[in-house]
């Protein structure tokens, strides 16, 4: 009898755990259909060449000829490679 009651409280925290959890995914996925187009802060890259395309996709370096007009970085630059 002890191991069902076990069982039980179990199988009942797993349930309220799951539903907490559906809300929140719910919740998320309203927030980020909200979401329209580009961000306003976006670099035009219809200059790059398919070379700084990828450098800047992957790692989100900019060309020296384009340094002027890139917009502010939220992270430190990076140094190196991979």
């Amino acid at each position: 009898m002890n191991a069902k009651l076990v069982i039980g409280i179990i199988i009942g925290a797993l349930l309220i755990f799951s539903v907490v959890q559906i809300v929140q995914i719910n919740s998320l996925k309203k927030g980020i259909s909200g979401v329209t187009g580009a961000a306003t802060n976006q670099l035009d890259t219809s200059g790059f060449t398919e070379n700084e395309k990828m450098n800047y996709e992957m790692h989100g370096t900019v060309p020296a000829r384009y340094q002027g007009s890139a917009p502010a970085s939220s992270g430190p630059a990076m140094v190196g490679g991979c």
